[in-house]
């Protein structure tokens, strides 16, 4: 597989206000064209990270590469949804776009054409001349969205961008996710809705009070916190077996959870040997707000 290269790299950074650190020695990469998770709980330093990322504001020590240049060199090639929204409430939804894509350098043609074309993506195009104050909280929350990529900025950091949408607007914002990827963009996604960063993210980072706790592709992250659980459903019935701990029943299915270092696949040979019909046998693996509970409890007693 080629290297990916990366649009993101933070090394070795600290920031501490009145002697507390709010991050320490947080080292990190964002490679191009994948969405990578930036979680943790409240007050563990994410929005700390992404303003020093931004050049809000300044590290006290380490580094901070942003697509190849220093953070205040590349800003206008960022799109930063903050957790803070703030939108002109009496201007009109497009001009309002149109200025803020021209602010980063956008002309004024290729952002109202992109303006328009972002709007009827998010189903708001009949909206476009109307004040943005006319528009429902969820309606405003998806203008914030476009207005922090209507300028086609390479890297995109979006700090809880579902908040206050709909369930039917949650989906039409991952698909627009989605395609951004797929053009290439290379996006930060900064959420506490866990069963959306495990549909997006390719990697993440979690940290706790200023540090990362873990790091790496999702997928090999589940695999590590495998909580030893298997799903079974079958029309036979079960009471014990070779390797389980604990039986949970739910009419055919079942929820198996072995004893430390039990392997799976005896576990399903027993079943097999008994003679039972086995419609379903999958080794489950851990919820994400299942690992990020674990990993930050795991700090707190560090």
């Amino acid at each position: 597989m080629k290297k990916k290269s990366g649009e993101l790299h933070v090394a070795g950074v600290c920031k501490s206000y009145d002697g507390v650190d709010a991050v320490s020695e947080l080292d990190f990469r964002v490679y191009r064209g994948e969405v990578f998770g930036l979680l943790g709980p409240n007050g563990a330093g994410k929005t700390t990270t992404i303003r020093m990322i931004m050049d809000i504001i300044k590290p006290d020590a380490g580094e901070i590469v942003v697509l190849g240049d220093a953070p205040g060199v590349a800003r206008d090639r960022v799109g930063y949804l903050p957790e803070e929204r703030g939108l002109y409430r009496n201007l009109p939804v497009l001009d309002t776009l149109v200025y803020l894509a021209e602010l980063k350098g956008q002309p004024r043609a290729t952002a109202r054409r992109r303006a328009n074309a972002l709007l009827a993506e998010v189903e708001l195009a009949d909206w476009a001349h109307r004040p943005v104050k006319a528009l429902s909280r969820g309606m405003q929350q998806k203008v914030q969205l476009i207005a922090s990529l209507v300028h086609d900025p390479a890297l995109l950091i979006l700090d809880e961008p579902f908040q206050g949408l709909d369930p039917l607007n949650v989906e039409l914002v991952k698909s627009l996710i989605r395609k951004l990827q797929d053009e290439g963009k290379t996006i930060v996604l900064s959420t506490h809705q866990m069963n959306l960063v495990e549909a997006l993210c390719d990697r993440i980072l979690l940290i706790h009070r200023g540090r990362a706790v873990l790091y790496g592709p999702l997928r090999e992250i589940k695999e590590q916190y495998a909580p030893g659980r298997v799903r079974l459903r079958t029309s036979g019935e079960i009471d014990s077996l070779p390797g389980v701990q604990k039986i949970e029943r739910d009419g055919n299915s079942y929820e198996l959870t072995l004893k430390e270092g039990a392997p799976a696949q005896a576990v399903l040979q027993a079943i097999v040997e008994r003679g039972l019909p086995v419609e379903l046998f999958a080794v489950a693996s851990a919820p994400l707000e299942e690992i990020f509970i674990t990993a930050v409890e795991g700090e707190h007693h560090a």
